[in-house]
């Protein structure tokens, strides 16, 4: 079992790179059975958003995402996210993503735990 479980966890986008849709309005609910991982979030630019991904050993996770924006568009993504231990216990995740719809532009986020 790896040593972080983000089960229940709840996070807020801190930081996006311009191309991004996630904001300090954006909040993430997770939800983790054994190494599966899975997510809904909203706020900001997105209506509804969901994601699903794998949790290695180390807190890692291989994800991958889907969500209604404001302008009403069907946008899709993969996403790397790779866990900071705060020192007040809380979880910061480094991510870097790119989308598989529209532009398929890249860009880096992180997002830390309320």
């Amino acid at each position: 079992m790896n040593p972080i479980n983000y089960n229940n966890r709840a996070f807020r986008a801190v930081q996006n790179t311009e191309n991004g849709e996630t904001s300090a309005e954006t909040v993430f609910h997770y939800h983790q059975e054994g190494t599966i991982l899975s997510a809904e979030y909203a706020g900001g630019k997105i209506v509804k958003g969901h994601l699903i991904g794998l949790v290695d050993e180390e807190g890692n996770i291989n994800m991958r995402y889907h969500q209604v924006n404001s302008a009403g568009e069907l946008m899709t993504g993969i996403c790397q996210s790779k866990p900071e231990i705060l020192e007040n216990g809380k979880i910061r995740l480094h991510e870097t993503w790119e989308w598989t719809s529209g532009n398929r532009s890249s860009g880096e986020s992180i997002i830390e735990e309320i």
